[in-house]
């Protein structure tokens, strides 16, 4: 078993212990299983899958970093959000806000910025089963 720690700015998001994590990495996809060689790696906005109590939980997280050695994980990450807890309609008037700042004709746009928020809530909705 692994057991894994997610850490966002708020403090210790959960504690777990799961047979397997899986998650974006900005190299890729990647998927960690008990006696994994240790890993440092930058997150990419995704999803994370892992199986608490038998149950498969999914998890959209806003990038990070991703340390796994000795059986023990820790995420460090801005934001994550189990797709239970995910409002629908939050992330997609988050959707159409980045959307309406990325084809706006203000020159005062962060167009970067508006970029990640568009990708996050793409992906919360993605990871919450919502095309």
């Amino acid at each position: 078993m692994i057991h894994c720690r997610i850490i966002t700015p708020e403090g210790v998001y959960k504690e777990l212990d799961t047979p397997i994590i899986n998650i974006r990495t900005i190299e890729g996809a990647r998927g960690i299983l008990s006696n994994h060689v240790p890993v440092v790696t930058m997150l990419d906005i995704g999803k994370m899958e892992t199986e608490e109590n038998g149950v498969r939980q999914i998890y959209a997280v806003a990038g990070g970093l991703f340390y796994f050695r000795d059986n023990r994980a820790e995420i460090l990450t801005d934001a994550i959000e189990n797709s239970m807890d995910i409002d629908e309609f939050r992330a997609k008037k988050a959707k159409e806000r980045a959307e309406r700042r990325l084809n706006s004709a203000d020159p005062n746009v962060d167009i970067k910025r508006a970029e990640l928020a568009l990708q996050k809530a793409m992906n919360r909705l993605n990871v919450k089963g919502i095309r």
